[in-house]
């Protein structure tokens, strides 16, 4: 066991925020909500032995609740100690991506994500090898996972101090875009081709600009983009390979028309005009054109009609599988305990 286990912890206030909640059904996640998943979190993590954790600091009100929380408790079990790194807040993706930087300089274990897949995504590309746990609190929910804290806190933990188990980590893809004269980018779940000349509010809810669709996997449980393709052509996370989509105007030049949610209270119906499966490290150029690219469900990219650019896949973040880790804890308790005296 790691004498001296430390996690850190991305808690982003404005996840679960964005405009598809005025043009959507989705509900808002509320920083109060997030600031009781990080003290359950540290409740967790603090069982499991870790005695310290770095966060970013959270503004609109996140922080402070946290703190209060932590001071009216009482009688519980040891809490890690927490320190809040020194980040200068742009309530911009760079504050994630510089906390998350100092927090690998510092020899972190294990990072706690909360978080859509947008700010998972901005964690992935900072992170390295350091697992993730992946915690869901956005609108577009299919990278992270919907849990209770306490118990994501303890695997966590157990990643961190060493007693993980052998199943603890999963290598999950990721899609990355590479361009003429930029850095590559990824994301985690989708890349969308879009129509769309300006980034705008970012949230990608309509389906009529879009001209390609790439997945990394196609959860038919899903909601967002991804909903296409796991539509078309179901595949399991991890499972090697992805899907590029191509949509068609209209349903009279469609090879098929699927109905898919593509935010929480959205269904549609969606034309395609064809797919293929992604192979691994298989380069597609995409179609030429003006319009924007987006990552996990939000527009980053504004491309012009000559930009070229490709996609392809290839590794991503190691994630923390809670469910594996608790069952290799609750095997290796099994094996441990003896039978009571007769």
């Amino acid at each position: 066991m790691s004498a001296d286990a430390c996690v850190g912890i991305v808690a982003n206030p404005a996840s679960g925020r964005d405009i598809r909640r005025l043009v959507a059904g989705a509900s808002v996640f509320g920083n109060a909500d997030k600031a009781g998943m990080v003290f359950r979190l540290l409740a967790g993590l603090g069982a499991a032995g870790v005695e310290r954790a770095l966060m970013l600091p959270a503004g609109d009100g996140l922080s402070p609740t946290l703190r209060r929380q932590l001071d009216r408790r009482i009688g519980e079990a040891p809490f890690p100690a927490l320190e809040e790194l020194d980040v200068r807040l742009t309530s911009t993706a760079a504050d994630t991506t510089r906390a998350v930087e100092l927090m690998c300089a510092r020899g972190v274990d294990a990072i706690a994500v909360l978080g859509g897949d947008g700010t998972h995504r901005v964690v992935a590309k900072a992170c390295g090898d350091v697992p993730i746990c992946a915690l869901s609190t956005g609108t577009n929910n299919v990278f992270p996972e919907m849990r209770e804290a306490t118990v994501a806190g303890i695997a966590t933990g157990l990643v961190a101090t060493g007693r993980g188990g052998e199943h603890a980590l999963v290598r999950e893809a990721a899609l990355v875009v590479e361009r003429d004269g930029a850095p590559p980018d990824l994301a985690l779940v989708d890349v969308a081709v879009t129509r769309d000349r300006f980034v705008g509010a970012r949230a990608l809810w309509r389906h009529e600009a879009l001209r390609e669709l790439f997945v990394a996997f196609a959860d038919p449980g899903a909601v967002g983009l991804s909903s296409v393709a796991a539509q078309l052509a179901p595949m399991a996370r991890g499972g090697g390979r992805g899907l590029h989509v191509r949509l068609a105007h209209d349903a009279a030049n469609a090879e098929a028309v699927v109905q898919v949610a593509l935010a929480p209270g959205l269904v549609t119906q969606v034309a395609v005009a064809g797919f293929a499966p992604l192979e691994p490290g298989e380069r597609v150029a995409l179609a030429p054109g003006a319009g924007t690219l987006a990552l996990d469900g939000e527009r980053e990219i504004e491309r012009r009609g000559d930009d070229r650019a490709t996609v392809h896949l290839a590794d991503g973040p190691r994630r923390i599988d809670v469910d594996a880790v608790m069952r290799d804890a609750a095997a290796a308790n099994a094996t441990q305990m003896q039978p009571a005296a007769g």
